[in-house]
């Protein structure tokens, strides 16, 4: 990475936007209608104007959505067709209109480039793909916090969430594969986590943290053909089943060893027998528990340098609530919130898909280029982009007859960046500690608290 320090090399920052237009239609929003529709009807504001609108609000972070609606309503947004529709009607829709609108439209927005998009992310384990279908990491998150402006939770004393989120990251595309959205935040992990699995290709190995490591969920995993690899959570039991270790060497200075164990006591769920991968250095101790035990198909060394880069989705729900600023909610409903998240993950897999393109022509790794370079600068480009645009069609309209020339706005100046202004900087010193708001420790779900109200 160093020999790009200084370079004059530089990136165009418009593919984001390429993809959002190419992928995103009208043609897919009525598809989408058509398909989840109940009792819902086709108003002024149509889905895909929403999604337009929403893109937008990601894209541009106005400072409100009134803002932002009144800038649709006088043409001045060239990123959404322009709507005669009051505010009023806006926010009546997504009140009633379902998210799962939205989720289906990340659906297929992420099945439109799953076939197409190569796995560029995570070089260093690409023998990995040989022996499994996809390499996935599966965790959940909670959302920010909602500021105390809505006149329900004046004298609501505890942290109100909005919902939680759960993902299926590809670990090789660097793209959120599955993202659901449930409004209420309280709702069990493991429960929701079970819901995706049906959705995941057989043979498909599966990254996650010590949640996950029980035996119920190892055997929901064998169900369906899948293989797991946790870290060892010492509440569940194990019992060796040999005396002697399948495996013991001298590895990057500790010893690792492999045992095959049976976890689980049978009570709760069917005991499970799995791999016990453990490596000792100094004090430090780590412990992995894998279903696959075969070791030439998924050896010690490669689980070890795999299970850290479960990271990956860590900092995924980072760039979509610090850099994509959902940690900050317009909307005070679940269905406009569940709005506001799939559009985010809309707009971050295509941002996702852009890096991979950008470092794959630069010859560099993808982890390189740090995405809250990246992002904010790619979103000013597109929105200069698409107001270049719109300045030529107006000119077009009022200069009827005449063949106007568009320059080539790929060219312009907002469309490139230096190479060098968005890569990763290595840290210096020591690292700022996160302050943590002990308030946090005592939440509640937002459904709650709209339950509650509707009940007094």
């Amino acid at each position: 990475m160093a020999k790009w320090r200084g370079s004059p090399t530089s990136v165009n920052l418009t593919r984001t936007l390429e993809l959002l237009t190419e992928h995103i239609t009208a043609a897919l929003c009525g598809a989408v209608f058509q398909k989840v529709r109940t009792t819902e009807r086709q108003r002024e504001w149509t889905l895909w104007a929403l999604v337009q609108f929403w893109l937008a609000v990601i894209l541009r972070a106005p400072p409100s959505l009134s803002a932002a609606l009144v800038e649709v309503q006088e043409g001045r947004e060239p990123l959404v067709p322009r709507v005669k529709a009051s505010p009023e009607a806006f926010f009546e829709r997504c009140r009633d209109l379902s998210s799962e609108f939205f989720a289906e439209v990340f659906r297929r927005f992420v099945g439109g480039l799953e076939e197409s998009v190569p796995p560029r992310f995570c070089s260093e384990l690409a023998g990995l793909q040989e022996h499994f279908t996809d390499v996935l990491i599966l965790d959940g998150s909670r959302l920010a916090a909602i500021a105390r402006r809505l006149k329900i939770l004046w004298n609501e004393r505890a942290v109100v969430l909005p919902g939680c989120l759960l993902d299926v990251y590809d670990l090789f595309r660097g793209i959120p594969r599955q993202l659901s959205f449930c409004a209420d935040a309280a709702k069990s992990e493991m429960t929701r986590a079970k819901e995706v699995l049906d959705g995941i290709k057989p043979d498909t190995l599966i990254l996650g943290d010590r949640l996950y490591c029980t035996a119920d969920f190892f055997n929901e995993l064998a169900v369906r053909q899948l293989w797991g690899l946790c870290r060892r959570n010492k509440r569940l039991g194990l019992h060796r089943l040999d005396r002697t270790a399948l495996r013991k060497k001298r590895y990057l200075g500790g010893m690792l060893q492999e045992w095959r164990v049976r976890a689980g006591s049978g009570v709760s769920a069917p005991a499970q027998t799995l791999r016990l991968i453990r490596f000792k250095k100094g004090r430090k101790v780590y412990e992995l528990l894998s279903n696959v035990l075969d070791s030439k198909r998924l050896t010690g060394e490669e689980a070890l340098a795999a299970y850290p880069r479960r990271w990956r989705v860590e900092r995924m729900y980072f760039d979509l609530k610090e850099v994509l600023n959902l940690n900050r909610f317009y909307p005070a409903n679940p269905n406009a919130v569940g709005m506001q998240v799939y559009a985010g993950a809309i707009v971050y897999t295509a941002m996702r898909v852009a890096q991979g393109e950008v470092a794959a022509r630069v010859g560099i790794e993808p982890e390189e280029i740090s995405p809250a370079k990246f992002f904010p600068k790619m979103a000013v480009s597109c929105n200069a982009y698409v107001a270049a645009q719109w300045a030529v069609a107006q000119m077009v309209r009022l200069n009827p007859g005449r063949r106007l020339r568009e320059p080539c706005w790929k060219r312009s100046r907002f469309a490139w960046v230096r190479l060098d202004a968005i890569l990763v900087e290595r840290r210096t010193g020591r690292r700022r500690k996160r302050r943590f708001c002990k308030a946090r420790r005592k939440w509640k779900s937002f459904a709650h608290v709209r339950g509650d109200q509707k009940l007094t």
